[in-house]
């Protein structure tokens, strides 16, 4: 957990939300007042997340903070109810202030349940143009449902902009430096210093004091505040289960798991697509999924990997690609408020790989694979078989003990049975002749030129 200044947010987050006004990191730092956590939270509300703001209040608790900020910008959640009623009812027990600020740019959005985190906290403020809503039914906390006053309708099903929601009554009245109740909390900096002074469970906030700068004049001299956010290990099952990267990482993995089933590799191919695959399917077990287009999306591979055996892009390709796009594009079911369907970007970066892998890559790698010398089989060519069925031009012969795609001269067509000689290999598929009647080549059959006198042989 990293400590820093709150009168600091760093630079980049200044030209995120286009001020030029934010503190220095140098910027004093107010002793003895007890600090304030803030913890980002972005993405779909999951498992993980859920699990992560429920920490953060028992560390909060626990630390001696006096407030926890939650940061947040969401469109949904894809937990069920009863873990989104019992986070509800964690930050309304919560020891600590608990502050919600939809942020951090004009673009942030807080829709779907997690949306109703603001009926709970004891301070809520919003970016200006950010807008929440899309809450659906209202889940209890201490066993009653908070009513919204005349907003509830709107927030039910359908959004608010930041101006709506504070004409509504349902932001807590703070004022920052320089700016109207009408702007917003434009900073995070702004959210701290604006919770000084404010009333929450019966105790005061104080997070500013005034101290004399080098010249003698007063100055804001403000708490610490302590950023927090995902593990590692965290972070990486919350990316996972964004709808774009759960969908590539299955997609990914498929294929190089086909890949390493057809190249026979060291296994490397394998390993990885198996990671992501895993990972893949834990993003679309937590994400609203169609079980059915996961079906079309696993047929779609079982097609691509016939035509990849033969080296040759035909029907199945076809039929894969078709059903590869039907499964993609069905393959989420919508949030309140949210569309979760992949982006054309997504769409079209899955579609067109796939695509040039099964028609382009696939078939010619497994050609040069089992097109070389080193296969181990020149020992078949000038050996005798017979065909398990007619081979006119193409079908089944049987060398030896074992069976054989075979194919011969469209000129001499095997019945089935007759005995056949091998001629030649092309990578799995063996070229046959008939013991008797071979056609020859058309090279074969032109006439020979004469060494001395270089003129045809009569």
């Amino acid at each position: 957990m990293r400590r820093l200044a709150i009168t600091l947010l760093l630079a980049p987050l200044a030209g995120l939300v286009g001020l030029s006004s934010m503190a220095r990191a140098e910027d004093p730092v107010a002793e003895g007042l007890a600090p304030v956590d803030v913890l980002q939270v972005s993405g779909l509300f999951d498992d993980v997340t859920v699990q992560s703001v429920t920490d953060a209040i028992e560390r909060s608790e626990t630390n001696g903070s006096q407030a926890l900020v939650l940061q947040i910008s969401s469109t949904g959640a894809v937990v069920d109810s009863s873990a989104m009623t019992a986070l509800l009812q964690r930050v309304a027990d919560a020891k600590v202030a608990i502050g919600i600020w939809v942020g951090p740019s004009r673009d942030s959005r807080v829709y779907g349940t997690p949306a109703q985190l603001l009926r709970v906290a004891d301070v809520t403020a919003m970016v200006a143009g950010s807008r929440i809503g899309h809450m659906g039914d209202l889940l209890p906390v201490n066993g009653t449902v908070t009513e919204l006053g005349d907003a509830a309708s709107t927030l039910q099903y359908s959004s608010m902009s930041f101006a709506e929601v504070n004409r509504a009554g349902l932001l807590t009245e703070i004022s920052t430096e320089g700016a109207t109740s009408d702007d917003g909390v434009p900073t995070m900096r702004s959210m701290v210093l604006a919770m000084d002074g404010l009333q929450v469970n019966g105790a005061t906030l104080d997070t500013v004091t005034q101290e004399l700068d080098d010249q003698g004049n007063p100055q804001n001299v403000a708490t610490l505040v302590r950023f927090t956010g995902l593990g590692l290990l965290e972070e990486l099952f919350h990316t996972v289960s964004s709808p774009p990267m759960a969908f590539l990482f299955f997609v990914i993995g498929c294929c190089l798991l086909i890949f390493e089933f057809f190249t026979a590799g060291v296994g490397v191919a394998g390993f990885v697509g198996a990671v992501l695959t895993v990972l893949g399917c834990t993003g679309l077990a937590a994400l609203p999924t169609r079980p059915g287009a996961i079906a079309l999306l696993v047929i779609s591979m079982l097609a691509f990997a016939v035509d990849v055996q033969v080296g040759i892009p035909r029907f199945w390709t076809g039929a894969g690609a078709t059903l590869f796009t039907l499964g993609s594009w069905f393959l989420y079911e919508p949030l309140p408020g949210n569309d979760v369907r992949l982006s054309w970007l997504t769409l079209a970066v899955g579609i067109i790989g796939v695509l040039l892998t099964f028609i382009v890559g696939m078939p010619s790698m497994v050609r040069t694979r089992f097109a070389t010398p080193t296969i181990g089989r020149e020992w078949m060519i000038g050996k005798e078989g017979s065909a398990v069925g007619a081979i006119d031009p193409e079908g089944v012969a049987q060398v030896g003990e074992a069976k054989w795609r075979a194919r011969t001269n469209r000129a001499t067509p095997i019945a089935a049975g007759d005995l056949l000689r091998v001629s030649a290999i092309d990578g799995v598929t063996l070229e046959v002749e008939p013991i008797e009647g071979a056609a020859r080549d058309y090279r074969e059959r032109r006439p020979k030129a004469d060494p001395v006198t270089q003129s045809d042989e009569v």
